[in-house]
């Protein structure tokens, strides 16, 4: 397993995808703050032989995303909409001229464990392709993968709903005030307490420790002058975020 935003030798071979013996080749680039997770990612799809998929990197944050994205020009990008440095918006915000490039574009699929229809919104109003949740299977995601790389759109399927009606509508989403002075991770956790998880499952569901969840918590209670989880759980009902 490479180190955290190290490149594969894979990627010095060329600029474009090649073929297998078996037959096309997508190359595709790895980006995920959580390290256990990447490592099941690469296990899963990265057998190229059998899955025509070769991971050409990988990156923990924004900043590693856009220079390994830079150096590799990989297909297709499994993108983490929460992330160091400005989240999974961001890495798009500063690829806008790769996704666009008519020659070679870059497309980005989202794999995130948020199905909060905000998250699936923003990535796909920032360029991505598709939206897909971490509990998709291999065989589903390398689907997915081919897709997203032949220009089709892709989404786990209660997904798409949210982005129908996003963009059924002419009306920009109202803003929540309260919901901006959270950070994408304390939103996170926020549904999660509100669905009446307990901070040791949010924890494994997340890949963060349980002392993690409490700080998050503390400071979402904080930030929106909530007393427990009990008011907390009310304001995300009102919010229908849960």
């Amino acid at each position: 397993m490479s180190s955290d935003g190290a490149q594969r030798d894979g990627a010095e071979q060329g600029e474009t995808g090649g073929e297998t013996a078996e037959g096309r080749t997508v190359r595709v680039v790895l980006v995920d703050d959580h390290r256990m997770f990447r490592t099941g990612v690469q296990a899963e799809i990265g057998e190229t032989g059998r899955t025509g998929v070769e991971v050409v990197g990988e990156a923990a944050d924004v900043d590693q995303a856009l220079t390994i994205i830079t150096a590799t020009r990989p297909e297709v990008v499994l993108l983490d909409v929460h992330l160091p440095g400005g989240g999974g918006v961001e890495v798009l915000r500063r690829c806008a001229a790769m996704m666009t490039d008519a020659e070679r574009p870059v497309r980005f699929l989202a794999l995130s464990v948020s199905d909060a229809a905000e998250d699936v919104i923003g990535v796909i109003r920032g360029g991505a392709r598709g939206y897909v949740t971490k509990t998709i299977t291999g065989t589903d995601l390398v689907d997915a993968i081919f897709r997203v790389a032949d220009g089709d759109a892709v989404f786990s399927p209660r997904l798409a709903g949210f982005v129908l009606d996003a963009f059924a509508s002419s009306d920009a989403p109202p803003i929540d005030e309260d919901l901006d002075r959270l950070t994408q991770r304390e939103r996170e956790v926020l549904r999660l307490i509100a669905r009446g998880y307990a901070y040791k499952e949010i924890a494994k569901q997340l890949f963060i420790s349980v002392k993690t969840v409490e700080s998050h918590v503390s400071a979402v209670l904080r930030k929106l002058q909530l007393s427990n989880r009990h008011e907390l759980t009310r304001w995300a009902a009102a919010r229908r975020l849960v």
